[in-house]
């Protein structure tokens, strides 16, 4: 059975280009493109991973992952989060709200995907895919 990924994102050529990329990397992913609907919709869907754009209309991302981080199910759900902020300062903050990890815009897709694929191991419990180092360099 294929790993789920929740992709929210409100900017619909980035959607696009996730989903594709974890479906052709074999996961299956539902797209959300409003905020205000990513936490009911990781409720019905049931990830095994969200990737949260952090700049959002209406919810920004910081209070999405606050807010599954708050939840009894849902906080248990690793987030990736996917900005153009990109300073060491933003890196902190976004980590502090509980990120797992994050990709900085513009995406490197190899980047993306190597991100994807250390939390789904770190899921599986394989400890020789550990979630990055916090002193990863995010533009790599």
């Amino acid at each position: 059975m294929p790993k789920r990924v929740l992709v929210v994102e409100d900017n619909e050529l980035n959607l696009k280009l996730f989903c594709d990329l974890l479906r052709a990397h074999g996961y299956e992913a539902e797209p959300v493109r409003d905020g205000r609907e990513a936490v009911p919709a990781a409720r019905r869907f049931g990830p095994d991973l969200v990737i949260m754009d952090v700049q959002l209309p209406h919810v920004t991302g910081f209070e999405l992952i606050g807010q599954m981080q708050a939840d009894p199910v849902l906080g248990r759900i690793p987030i990736m989060a996917v900005t153009a902020y990109s300073s060491h300062e933003d890196e902190e903050r976004i980590r502090a709200a509980g990120a797992r990890s994050y990709v900085a815009k513009p995406i490197s897709l190899a980047r993306f995907i190597e991100q994807v694929e250390k939390l789904m191991a770190a899921l599986d419990g394989d400890d020789a895919a550990k979630t990055p180092d916090p002193g990863e360099d995010p533009a790599r």
